[in-house]
């Protein structure tokens, strides 16, 4: 049974006359009997009651009827759900992000892909870069946003340099400014300031740890073990300072002084990564595409 042969027998047993609904469907006539005739061998009965000027539906046409336009319902709706999918009007993303990046640069990017494509839905997921190339591996993520190098370099995965940022030292504006209140601070002026410090495995905590012992010190912990927001509500409070992103600090408000680290200072590599072996969806890619020309 092919599909053409329903699209052909609904037509005419909507109209009840084979040469009206061959101009209707726009096909030819004898083509139209024959897949009518090739239709019936297939279902092993007649479809129709073919008398001079008179085509009535046989009972096992009036089965068939309400089954063949259920099927070419089905079949509409299947090409709509496509095509909105190709035009970007539903549909999905699934973005991964370390917790510093959802909180300085997705916001404004994320608004601005919203705005333009309103149908698609935005599904989030925080995460270190190790934990975001585990999900992206196994298919979970469609993207990610990592900070290189990886912890584990993958050749599954393609990744593209999105943006270096740097790091700066948060502090309360209560608190003795760090550095002997210099205008910059050197990692070295660290080893007299508590530090409020991230959790195992953020890529930030491995950033500054190795930084303060390559300076010859092991860093003091006033508090660790948080999220980015966890950080800044200690830091606020005056429980030490901490070394965060620049865009992190820009966007976290009042309560915090912001002091620049010393050239060459730290930074970190930020890249868009997916897997390499599947294409991500169309909408992904637009993200992508957003995120690169940002």
């Amino acid at each position: 049974m092919q599909f053409t042969q329903l699209q052909y027998f609904v037509a005419v047993a909507e109209t009840r006359h084979f040469t009206r609904a061959a101009d209707l469907i726009h096909v030819a006539q004898p083509s139209l009997s024959q897949q009518i005739k090739a239709l019936e061998r297939e279902l092993g009965a007649d479809l129709f009651l073919r008398a001079r000027g008179n085509i009535t539906l046989t009972d096992a046409g009036e089965a068939l009827l309400p089954l063949a336009r259920r099927i070419l319902a089905d079949a509409d709706t299947a090409r709509h759900e496509v095509q909105e999918l190709v035009q970007l009007r539903s549909g999905r993303v699934r973005l991964g992000a370390t917790p510093s990046l959802c909180t300085g640069l997705l916001p404004d990017v994320l608004r601005a892909f919203h705005d333009r494509y309103p149908g698609i839905r935005l599904l989030i997921e925080e995460g270190g870069s190790h934990d975001l190339v585990r999900e992206l591996a196994r298919g979970a993520l469609d993207l990610a946003l990592v900070v290189l190098p990886l912890p584990t370099p993958s050749p599954a995965l393609t990744t593209v340099e999105l943006l270096r940022e740097d790091l700066v030292v948060v502090s309360s504006p209560e608190a003795p400014k760090p550095g002997a209140g210099r205008r910059t601070v050197r990692i070295a002026d660290l080893e007299g300031e508590r530090l409020v410090m991230f959790r195992h495995g953020y890529d930030l905590r491995e950033l500054t740890v190795a930084a303060c012992r390559a300076e010859g010190f092991e860093p003091d912990f006033a508090v660790e073990g948080g999220e980015m927001d966890a950080v800044l509500g200690f830091v606020r409070a005056g429980l030490g300072v901490a070394v965060v992103p620049r865009m992190v600090a820009a966007r976290s408000g009042r309560g915090l002084r912001v002091t620049p680290l010393t050239r060459p200072g730290l930074h970190r590599t930020i890249a868009l990564a997916h897997r390499s072996d599947v294409a991500p969806p169309r909408a992904a890619r637009e993200l992508q595409r957003m995120l690169l020309e940002r």
